[in-house]
């Protein structure tokens, strides 16, 4: 009975330590939104790429430095944010030619699953919700680096990614085929630890 009892014990601590190892791995990274920009590029009448950014999102993502399969990502972006540098464009583009911010005020992706593709890369696959429709969209993403701040000495991750999508998908036709379909989005991501971010806001 007293073998039995310290067998039963030892496999609790085993099972226990590889909990809490597991858990040190997987943590909840809050954005750092002075270091984070979502960026798109949609055709001009075919002369140029338009580049335009979203200003208000918010978000997190959480990273299994051990098993990057298991992390997850999720955003909301406020489609009124949207910023072309130029007043009557974005005037525009927040009407219901496009974005109908008043009807559809969030713009939400969420991961549903990770494929890694390389050491430092993974395609992220999520639903990408906007006017009221729900499509998956794959992220490119690379792992630019995970590091200890050395000015705030915080834990910080730092991505890039990229999308191409068909905008006609969520029923934004407008301008089509003049204007092309295919969007291209650009993701600069940096965050730290949830614990962490609050803590280091003011020392960036």
């Amino acid at each position: 009975m007293s073998r039995f009892l310290t067998t039963l014990a030892l496999s609790l601590i085993i099972f226990v330590t590889a909990a809490i190892s597991a858990r040190a791995d997987t943590k909840r990274y809050e954005f750092d939104k002075a270091h984070t920009q979502i960026i798109f590029f949609a055709d001009h009448l075919g002369f140029s790429k338009s580049e335009g950014k979203f200003l208000d999102f918010d978000g997190y993502f959480i990273f299994d430095e051990g098993k990057p399969e298991n992390s997850s990502v999720e955003v909301t972006v406020k489609t009124a944010s949207i910023n072309m540098d130029m007043e009557k464009w974005d005037e525009h583009l927040k009407n219901e030619d496009f974005f109908n911010v008043g009807k559809f005020p969030d713009m939400t992706f969420k991961s549903t699953s990770i494929k890694i593709t390389g050491d430092k890369t993974a395609d992220i696959t999520g639903d990408l919700t906007l006017l009221g429709q729900t499509h998956p969209v794959t992220l490119q993403t690379t792992l630019n680096k995970v590091a200890i701040h050395p000015m705030t000495n915080k834990h910080v991750a730092g991505f890039s990614a990229v999308a191409h999508l068909d905008r006609t998908q969520w029923g934004m036709t407008y301008g089509t085929p003049m204007m092309g379909s295919d969007v291209e989005i650009r993701i600069q991501v940096e965050g730290s630890p949830l614990e962490e971010a609050a803590e280091g806001a003011v020392n960036k």
